[in-house]
This record gives C-alpha cells, sequence and structure tokens, in this order.
C-alpha cells in the first residue's frame, strides 16, 4: 500500500492512524519510497511515511535537490504540521542517515521535538564517503549489484537504468559533499545500526555518531552488508517500534 496522500514529498507505507506515532523514513542514495514497503506493513501501530525524493519514480522529472542540507530543509519545513504534538520518529539508511540527521536538528531547533533519531548503514557528520560519482554506467551498476541494494532484474532493463542511474549519481555527488559538522548534536535520543560485514562503512565511522546526540545513545550491529535490512526487516522494524512506543 502507498499513499501519494497531498503531499508529493510523502508516501504512507501502511494504514496506521493518523493520531498513532509517526515513523518517517528517510531513504538511501538512489533509494524510493517503495523500497520500503515490507518495513511499514510489519508496523501497523504506527503511521508510517517515507519520503519520496525528486529525480525519482513518479517524481523522475523533477529536479534533484543540491544537497544534503536541501533536502533537509524542504523536508523539515514540510513534516513540521504533521509532526506537531504527536511521538516522531526518524529512521534513515545510508544517504537517508544524514539526511534523517539534519531533519532532526532543524525540528528541533524550530520547536518540534523528536521522540528518537534511528541511523544505519552510515559514518557520523563529519566522516567522508568515497562515493562512486565519477564511474561510468557499467561500473555504478557493477557497484549496486554488489551493495545487493538494487534488485538485478529492474537494473536488466535499459529504460528503467536510465531512470535510475541519473538519480543515484545525483545522489552520490550530494553525498560526497556533505561534510556536517562532528560536534552538532541533536537532543533526541539516538539508535545506531550498522552491519557487521558493511564494506563501504567502518566501524570506527559509525562510533563517531556518539558524539552527535545530548539523549541516551544506543548501538546495535546486524549481520551482513550493506543492506542488511532487506533480510532483516523484521528485526529493524522491532527497533523501530521500540523507538515509537518504548
Amino acid at each position: 500500500m502507498i499513499d501519494r496522500g497531498d503531499d508529493v514529498w510523502f508516501r504512507r507505507l501502511n494504514e496506521g492512524q493518523r493520531d498513532a506515532p509517526l515513523l518517517l523514513v528517510l531513504p538511501h542514495a538512489g533509494g524510493s519510497a517503495t523500497y520500503y514497503r515490507p518495513l511499514g506493513a510489519l508496523l501497523p501501530e504506527l503511521e508510517v511515511l517515507a519520503v519520496q525524493y525528486p529525480g525519482r519514480q513518479d517524481r523522475h522529472r523533477e529536479a534533484q535537490l543540491p544537497s544534503i542540507e536541501a533536502l533537509a530543509e524542504e523536508v523539515s519545513t514540510r513534516l513540521a504540521p504533521r509532526a506537531a504534538a504527536r511521538t516522531l520518529v526518524l529512521f534513515g539508511h545510508s544517504m537517508g542517515a544524514v539526511v534523517a540527521f539534519e531533519v532532526a536538528r532543524r525540528l528541533e531547533g524550530r520547536g518540534t521535538a523528536v521522540a528518537h533519531l534511528v541511523v544505519s548503514g552510515r559514518g557520523a557528520p563529519g566522516w567522508s564517503e568515497a562515493a562512486p560519482v565519477t564511474l561510468d554506467d557499467d561500473a555504478l551498476l557493477t557497484e549496486l549489484l554488489r551493495l545487493s541494494g538494487t534488485d538485478v532484474a529492474v537494473l536488466d532493463d535499459p529504460e528503467i537504468r536510465a531512470l535510475v542511474l541519473p538519480a543515484v549519481r545525483a545522489d552520490y555527488r550530494i553525498v560526497r559533499a556533505y561534510r556536517g559538522s562532528a560536534d552538532a548534536v541533536v537532543q533526541a535520543p539516538l539508535t545506531v545500526m550498522h552491519a557487521r560485514d558493511d564494506p563501504l562503512v567502518p566501524a570506527d565511522a559509525v562510533a563517531g555518531w556518539r558524539r552527535n546526540s545530548r539523549g541516551a545513545l544506543t548501538e546495535l550491529t546486524f549481520r551482513g552488508g550493506h543492506f542488511y535490512l532487506v533480510d532483516q526487516v523484521a528485526e529493524v522494524a522491532e527497533v523501530l517500534r521500540r523507538a515509537a512506543t518504548g
């Protein structure tokens, strides 16, 4: 179930009540809201929304924004009215982790509380990822398949590749340009999730998140690689359920 609703930026991933705790999912580089549909289906007690970034799926004709900060500004501005007086949890994977962090900072700076921030598969602000923006299409495809974040059958379709690869490459550019600040903090409790065999994110980069929250910190390690959450979606859902409901 994907419901576009009245805002092109958000997709409802389940039938959760609109007065329930709100979980907002921030996708990975090249990712879309629909990728996280299985997660929404496992959390009926929450209202689960995912951000649909410009430049993909039904927004493929729209220009992508030029920076992580610009994405976070747009999302936080649109999210604030929905989040007023509600329990709000932000969850971001890979690129989405730093988008979620920057959204949380902006919301808190404007008086909207974030009940919990959950980040996954990404080093802390201040860590520089070697995003492969200069790869040609074939090499970029090989990289995506190595990470197992994109369906092989999808990438076999030339028309779909023509839509997916520009979005991935544009996202990699803003990921590589993002520095953030190692000293930037949120007030919200922070859960940091990392996969033991992630080829992109070393453990010391993940450990840096300890500086970025004044709230309680939880660190969780999962088996698998960068997209561990595909095979362990139930475990990830349980982490998010606890973050939203205590």
